[in-house]
């Protein structure tokens, strides 16, 4: 009897610490979600409805070595930036220091933007400084006259044929169908979204690229500093393990130098590799 019980209170012990072992083990480790706002349908940065691009897998790894998940929201530029300062999204992709925001930590840069100008050969335009953009119709992207500087900003505010597409396609629209002079648009994202209105538009017609922008910095914006800081210390780890290198490989075949073959003219000087990483 004796020897039973003593068995008993031994079960009964061992059942116990097996019930109270789990709660001893470590915590797995539970990534932040954080709600996070990148830009419409711009291949090849973000292809919105397939959940990648240059753009969205740099942020992406970054963020995933801050210990930071993404709950992801696509808007136009205007509407990012807006539910940004209304403290709607938590951080926002991309934007940069000329944006005009308000209590937004800055991170450093992810990328580069390479913007031009973009007209029919037929045209004959003569356009070497934004300023010869004055008298000409022009459509760009949202908050371009916000993003690219004072001289921008001034020629947009002055031209009454000025416009700025929420949907970055309905250039290349507009442009291939004879509707405006001249386009503002990422090289890159200019020769992807060409391809996807050939179905609308003659796009084989010969084009003329005008450099007249430098690289545009782009940045992440977030409404909490500590979140920047985190992120920056992502985004430097991932370049340093050559994860980000590898990114950029991925959509290499989307380079400029290789977009522009064939039906392009260029003036005034070469074209360049949009990613960069200065801070």
């Amino acid at each position: 009897m004796i020897r039973c019980s003593m068995g008993a209170t031994v079960m009964s012990r061992l059942r116990c610490i097996v019930c109270v072992a789990p709660l001893l083990v470590a915590p797995v480790a539970v990534a932040e979600t954080i709600e996070f706002g990148f830009g419409t349908d711009k291949p090849p940065y973000v292809y919105e409805n397939e959940g990648r691009g240059l753009e969205y897998d740099i942020v992406q790894a970054a963020m995933r070595e801050a210990g930071i998940s993404l709950n992801v929201r696509h808007l136009p530029i205007d509407r990012l930036h807006l539910t940004l300062e209304h403290g709607e999204l938590d951080a926002i992709a991309s934007t940069n220091i000329q944006s005009g925001l308000s209590n937004v930590a800055y991170s450093d840069v992810v990328l580069y933007y390479q913007n031009v100008a973009i007209a029919l050969a037929s045209r004959g335009l003569v356009v070497e400084c934004i300023e010869d953009l004055s008298n000409l119709s022009v459509s760009s992207f949202q908050s371009a006259r916000r993003l690219l500087g004072g001289a921008y900003a001034k020629m947009a505010a002055a031209n009454p044929r000025y416009r700025e597409e929420p949907r970055q396609i309905t250039r290349s629209r507009l442009l291939y169908s004879g509707r405006v002079d001249v386009v503002v648009a990422d090289i890159r994202i200019h020769e992807q979204l060409s391809k996807q209105a050939s179905a609308e538009v003659d796009v084989s017609q010969p084009i003329t690229v005008y450099p007249i922008f430098p690289r545009t910095p782009y940045r992440i914006g977030f409404r909490d500093a500590e979140l920047r800081d985190r992120f920056n210390r992502g985004l430097a780890a991932v370049r340093a393990s050559g994860e980000y290198a590898a990114i950029e490989e991925r959509y290499a075949a989307d380079e400029p130098e290789k977009a522009l073959s064939g039906v392009t003219h260029v003036v005034n000087g070469a074209v360049r590799s949009a990613a960069g990483s200065e801070r």
